[in-house]
């Protein structure tokens, strides 16, 4: 007999037992829900409803289904018992009797389900904090070894500006410190205690639920009862704060897995975490990023399964939400082995400098430091500069080689013209229209003072402008990818990961 059927005149089909059962997946709970009913007993001992005898017959039986189940030896996860509550009070019942029966008193499996889950939650938010707090640490310990490595950063997949690899790693971290701040909130946010609110309107008892949510490890009882049994809030929070990370963790994959090809050949993946091909013997294939970012697809599925289920439903408990737990399971797990895998694949990752280097010697990655260049030595305005530099770049093309490492006696007089007949285009300027003038008399600077402008515009300054390394040093704005910048960034990361 169901411990509800005392109003049937007869047993459910079995096809329902099969379809209306949860207990297959929210086995899952029963750490939580036993530790719900072993304060909740409390709870009722306190306020007179359970004897001392009571209390402690529940609280053994309570403590030996817990190492039955913990031992794999529980016969209480069947069909009948459809959910996890009604196996472990059936099986509380049968051990040690009347007691059993009467835990039950001022909660109903609404209240109870709502608590087993949301402990669930918090408890697997705080663990998934951790596996993230691990993989910030691996990335940051690369990092520290990369902030002067070049590499060329890129907008819209093409070659922009001069980076460093650490400078790049740091980026991942910046977002995947915002994914820790978002579980943190959540976890704030769920900090209220559902039981006690029985099936929607309270109990009659003065059943504490203060004292009750503090020993659950809640800031304070919920606030409205309806609302505790009907809401699954923290269970969304969580789906999306995992999404993001997954999120996060597919762009991270993207990277490593363009980087790892040919082309590119700026990382290479281990042995131990590649895998080959059933007929190409050639083959060494990044799977374990391209997994990473396939399995980013699931958890945004699961999100959204969860809202169009909770959509449309009136408020109070509704069985729909029975569908609640399946898609947190399922993200929970594959956020975790996405994250231990991604973290251990790092240490062992093989960067290619050399070949990065090469590929900052393409792109033109020097030229808006020209641009800066004229503005700040010259005095020229930036969009004036922005199309002489234009022009520098189609120069260094038509020549086939790159800004970085033209011949500077060749580009000097081809940039020294440009500017010259760049009047034209800004003949309103003033101030621009006189440097000009006087270009013939070499009258312009960044003071207004009278200076030769070869002495502006030498070789040897301009070599030092089209330097990459000196391109990445000179962005020492806060944020930026110097050397010097990076490393803070690095040590301020470091520093609030100490104080999670």
């Amino acid at each position: 007999m169901k411990l509800w059927s005392g109003r049937f005149s007869a047993n459910t089909n079995e096809l329902l037992d099969e379809f209306n059962a949860s207990i297959e997946f929210d086995k899952n709970l029963w750490r939580e829900d036993i530790l719900g009913s072993k304060e909740h007993a409390k709870m009722l001992h306190a306020i007179g409803i359970l004897s001392k005898n009571d209390l402690d017959s529940i609280q053994k039986g309570l403590d030996s289904i817990y190492k039955e189940i913990e031992n794999g030896e529980f016969k209480g996860f069947v069909t009948q018992n459809e959910d996890i509550h009604m196996a472990i009070e059936s099986s509380l019942s049968e051990r040690i009797g009347e007691a059993g029966k009467r835990l039950h008193t001022a909660r109903s499996r609404n209240d109870q389900v709502a608590l087993d889950f949301t402990l669930y939650c918090r408890n697997q938010n705080l663990i998934l904090q951790g596996l993230l707090k691990e993989l910030m640490t691996t990335l940051l310990n690369i990092a520290e070894q990369h902030t002067a490595t070049l590499m060329p950063g890129m907008t819209h997949l093409q070659h922009a500006q001069p980076i460093s690899f650490g400078y790049h790693l740091v980026a991942w971290c910046a977002g995947f410190k915002r994914d820790i701040i978002r579980l943190q909130n959540s976890y704030d946010l769920s900090s209220e205690c559902p039981l006690g609110s029985a099936a929607l309107a309270g109990t009659p008892y003065n059943n504490e639920r203060e004292n009750l949510a503090r020993e659950l490890g809640f800031k304070c009882a919920s606030l409205n009862a309806m609302d505790s049994v009907g809401s699954r809030d923290f269970a969304l929070d969580l789906l999306y704060n995992i999404a993001m990370v997954m999120l996060h963790i597919s762009r991270v994959a993207e990277e490593l897995i363009i980087w790892s090809s040919a082309e590119f050949n700026f990382v290479t993946f281990s042995d131990t975490f590649s895998t080959g091909s059933s007929i190409m013997p050639q083959k060494k294939n990044p799977d374990v990023a391209e997994l990473l970012r396939g399995k980013s697809g699931r958890t945004f599925g699961n999100l959204m399964a969860l809202l169009t289920t909770m959509k449309a439903l009136p408020y109070a408990y509704n069985k729909d939400m029975q569908e609640d737990k399946e898609g947190v399971f399922d993200s929970i797990n594959t956020s975790f082995i996405s994250l231990k895998i991604l973290n251990a694949s790092l240490k062992e990752l093989k960067i290619n400098t050399q070949n990065m280097l090469k590929m900052c010697q393409k792109g033109h990655l020097v030229a808006t430091d020209l641009a800066d260049f004229l503005v700040t030595e010259v005095g020229i305005p930036f969009r004036v500069a922005h199309h002489i530099v234009g022009s520098c770049v189609a120069f260094a093309e038509s020549r086939g080689v790159d800004l970085s490492v033209i011949d500077i006696s060749v580009l000097l007089p081809f940039l020294r013209k440009e500017i010259v007949e760049s009047r034209a285009l800004d003949s309103k300027d003033s101030k621009f229209s006189a440097t000009l003038q006087n270009l013939d008399s070499n009258v312009v600077s960044k003071d207004s003072k009278k200076t030769n402008l070869d002495s502006i515009l030498d070789s040897k300054t301009l070599k030092k402008v089209l330097d990459l390394n000196e391109s990445m040093k000179r962005r020492t704005s806060k944020g930026g990818t110097a050397p010097k910048e990076t490393k803070q960034q690095i040590k301020t990361l470091q520093k609030w990961l100490k104080q999670l």
